[in-house]
This record gives structure tokens, sequence and C-alpha cells, in this order.
């Protein structure tokens, strides 16, 4: 700890935070006025005072050799155990992630922190009774890791005597430590990054990152990001985004998870975007593939890589036939992608590597990727965007079920420090446990009734609650009855938490 927190990396996170506190600040109070505005009837739609940005004849810088291709990238935390699978897994790009598979107790951050170093050094390992954790022979993949989102504050850094910006905590102690060191092994300070909301917020990251740059006397545009859309008013302004960060910015990811979750919480006062069960929204929904379909169109047009959706499957040791079918639906969820143009792919277990790794194999041959493959036939507006209306599927017991059952075990295990769990065969994060919290309250409270026509109540979800838990094998020291109440906060009080990341935030060290 006392390398990472070193007093050089201190000072430097601190002065990032005193000069971008503020404007990070400001960008979070437009968000909540951007939300109540459409709460009140003002529409969604793209900006016209940056109609002349949308119609420009304008690119992105090329890529760095690093990130030329990125035809599958595994994701996970910065866990020293996970670290060194994800290094050893073939897979092209790691993202190392200190936002929603992680949880912000300190140790995980600053520990985050030291895996990153020792990865990017190669002298990481781990011995267990078990096992010794040790890398292989290589390549390994290329590093791009993801800070928490511009809304997580940092108590445990305080700036002034006020919480840190997560974010800039996160880059500051990566870059200080990293960035010479990742150029002189011929990679870069690559990131992701995400739960941006406008282009002014992707603006900030711009000037941050040639502020870092000028003050490590790093040339500029040596750092790299690619932006997570997974926010509905993110979908409206991705060529603002690209040119915001123009001289960073490597692509946009398509983040389907987040990017649901966005569209509950933006929406969930109106009775007409109310989606059905989490499991019944595939990809092939209507107003999911207008949204991937304008990414790989827009990306490709200015020179970027449009980057595929998390494939969340956890192969079972146990039930061949559980594999069978979920392997079935990886593959064709891949296929559809590499199909449409996208660059690559997420997976987020080693298992699932070569299966996505054959199939973008096989539609990209000798190239590194599709950046010359554009979609002039895309045209996609805010009417294809918002057309929650036609998602086939329905509300169902087993589906609010669900939602209570995973809300809850992933809350418990993030109380005690763990942000990626394995539930049902599924990864589950910040991001999907969003889903399954939100759409409970927007049910509840949009009067929706099960497919059977039982009314959706708080009281319903409390006795499910009881009858979930129940079924779980219960260890002492759980803390299922923290959890619990957290849950009821984020899903059944009356008004609606933004995130349950900051709700839970205060209940841990």
């Amino acid at each position: 700890m006392t390398e990472i927190l070193s007093d050089e990396a201190v000072a430097f996170v601190a002065d990032l935070n005193r000069r971008f506190r503020p404007r990070r600040n400001e960008l979070l109070a437009a968000r909540a006025e951007r939300r109540a505005a459409i709460a009140n009837g003002a529409a969604l739609g793209f900006l016209p005072e940056t109609t002349e940005i949308r119609s420009g004849d304008w690119t992105v810088p090329p890529a760095p050799p690093a990130l030329t291709d990125r035809r599958v990238e595994i994701t996970g935390p910065t866990e020293r155990k996970m670290t060194i699978n994800a290094l050893n897994s073939g897979a092209k790009v790691w993202l190392a992630d200190l936002e929603d598979a992680n949880t912000p107790h300190w140790a995980n951050v600053v520990g985050g922190q030291q895996n990153l170093y020792e990865a990017i050094r190669r002298t990481i390992r781990l011995e267990t009774e078990a096992k010794t954790y040790e890398l292989g022979g290589g390549p390994y993949p290329t590093i791009v890791m993801r800070p928490r989102g511009w809304h997580l504050d940092e108590r445990h850094l305080p700036v002034d005597g006020e919480p840190a910006v997560g974010a800039l905590v996160d880059f500051g102690l990566y870059f200080v430590h990293n960035a010479q060191e990742l150029i002189d092994r011929g990679s870069g300070p690559y990131l992701y990054l995400p739960k941006m909301e406008s282009h002014h917020e992707a603006a900030l990251w711009n000037e941050v990152f040639t502020y870092a740059q000028e003050q490590l006397n790093i040339p500029h545009g040596t750092i790299r990001a690619t932006v997570l859309i997974e926010t509905i008013p993110a979908a409206f302004e991705m060529d603002e985004i690209l040119y915001a960060l123009r001289p960073h910015v490597a692509g946009l990811n398509a983040g389907r998870w987040d990017y649901l979750f966005s569209i509950i919480k933006y929406f969930r006062d109106n009775p007409a975007m109310v989606l059905p069960d989490r499991a019944s929204v595939t990809m092939t929904a209507p107003f999911m593939r207008a949204y991937t379909e304008l990414l790989v169109a827009t990306c490709h047009k200015r020179g970027a890589f449009a980057m595929g959706g998390m494939a969340a499957f956890i192969p079972s040791r146990r039930d061949p036939q559980v594999n069978e079918v979920a392997l079935a639906k990886v593959r064709e969820d891949k296929e559809r992608e590499a199909g449409d143009g996208f660059d690559g792919s997420w997976v987020a277990h080693p298992d699932l590597v070569p299966v996505c790794m054959e199939i973008f194999d096989r539609v990209l041959g000798d190239r590194p990727n599709q950046l010359d493959k554009q979609r002039p036939d895309v045209s996609v507006g805010p009417e294809q965007l918002l057309d929650v209306a036609s998602t086939p599927g329905e509300v169902t017991e087993a589906g609010l079920r669900s939602n209570v059952s995973v809300g809850l075990q992933y809350l418990e295990a993030w109380l005690r420090g763990n942000g990626a769990v394995a539930i049902f065969n599924l990864m589950e994060d910040a991001a999907t446990a969003e889903i399954s919290r939100s759409q409970i309250w927007q049910w509840i409270h949009n009067g929706v009734r099960l497919s059977d026509g039982t009314e959706i109540t708080a009281e319903l979800v409390a006795r499910i609650e009881d009858e979930e838990l129940a079924k779980l094998d219960l260890v002492p020291g759980n803390r299922f009855d923290e959890a619990r109440k957290l849950f009821e906060r984020v899903a059944l009080a009356d008004d609606f938490a933004d995130f349950l990341t900051t709700a839970a935030y205060d209940s841990i060290d």
C-alpha cells in the first residue's frame, strides 16, 4: 500500500481533484436536471446544437499497435487470482475492472492498483494452500483499465476536507505509477470510460488526459480511451463523444446491461416504457438492435473501434446440458456481432475466449479488425432507439423471483467485498444487479401485473424475499440481513436511488 499511496501519487490525485472536481460536480447536477426535464415531458433526441459534428467529415486518430486487434476482450476485477487468470486467458485485451466488477472497499481499490502494478511488470504471483497462480509464457492481453464512473466518490482519500472523485483516484494512481512503464513495454495507458451521459462529460475526461500527460511529460495523445455507451442519453451523442475525446479516443463499446438499466431508470415513471423479464430482453429486441447497429455505423464512419457486449455465461463443471444450451446462445450472440461489423466482443470467463475467438477469426480472416466495414444501410432515429414497446415477453413470477434472488445474493457478496459474483451460471456485476432492483421498482410504481394477473407490490416482493432466502445455504457470518435492508432501500422505497453502489457505499470499509 505504501508503494501505491506514495507522496507523489497522492499529490497527483489531489491536484487532479482540485482542478477537475468542481466541473465534475456541475456535470452531475446537469444530469439530474436533464432527467427531471424528461420526466416532465421533454423529448430525448439528437442534439440540434451539435448537428455540424454529426454531419462533419472527420475521423479519430489511428489506433496504436497494441490496440489494433481487439477481437476478444476478457473482463474481470483486479483481484489477484483473476488478474493472473485473465493474463493467461489468450484474449487480446483484458478489461481490468475497478468499476462494476469491483467493490470500492479501500482494500480493493489499493490492492487492485498493486495487482495492476505487478501485472504490467510481469511479476504478479499468488500462492495458496491449494495452488500457485503465476503467469505463463504469453503473449499477454493488452491491459485496458476501467475506472469508476463520474458519480462515485472516494472518502478514504479526501482532498481539502471533501471526498475525492473515485474516477480521478483510479485514473491518477494508475497513470502516475504505470504510464511510462507501459510505454516502455510497447503499450500505453489505455482506459475504458463508463457511465457517461453526455459529450460534456467526455470533454472533461479529455481535459484530464491533456493535463495529466503534460504533468508527467507523456506525449499528447498517448492515452487512448474506449467509451462505454451504456446510458440512453449517450446513445444520442455517440458522434459528439468521439469528437470530444478525439485526440485520445479509440472506440465505443455496447455496454448492454447498464444500457438496459439506464432505460429503466430514465423512464421509470413512464408506463409505456416498462420492460418484460430481464431474461426476455435479448439483443434481438428492436430497440437493442437499433442501438448496436447505430454504434457500429457511427464508429466505423469515424475510424473508431466498435466493441460488442458481454457474454456473461459461466460454464458449469457439473451440468453439460446447461453448457450446451448456454454456449449455443453465446455463439449466436457473437456471430450476430461479428456479422454486424463489431471489431471484437467481451467474455466474462476464460473458457469463452476460444469460443469468441473462433467466431471472430472466421469473419476477420487476416484482418485485425473490421474498420473497413461501413454501414451506410443503417438509419436509426429516436423512435427506433426508444421503441421499448415492441420488446417481446411478459413480466412473470419467475422473472420477479430471479430479480429478487439475484439482487439479494449480489448485494450480500458486494458487502463482503466481491463485485463479480457467479449466480445461476451468469457472472453478475453491479450493472445486472441494477437491472434486477430497478425493474422491481418500476413494476411496483407503474402498477404492473404478473402474467397470471397478480399485482406486483412491496408485500409480494417481501414474501418472495423470505422464500428465496430460505432456498439458500446460508453460512455463518453472512451479511444477508444487511443486504435485504439495502435491497429494499433501492427496490421498494418511494424515491429512486440513482445507483445502488452509492446507496451501499456507507456500509463498507
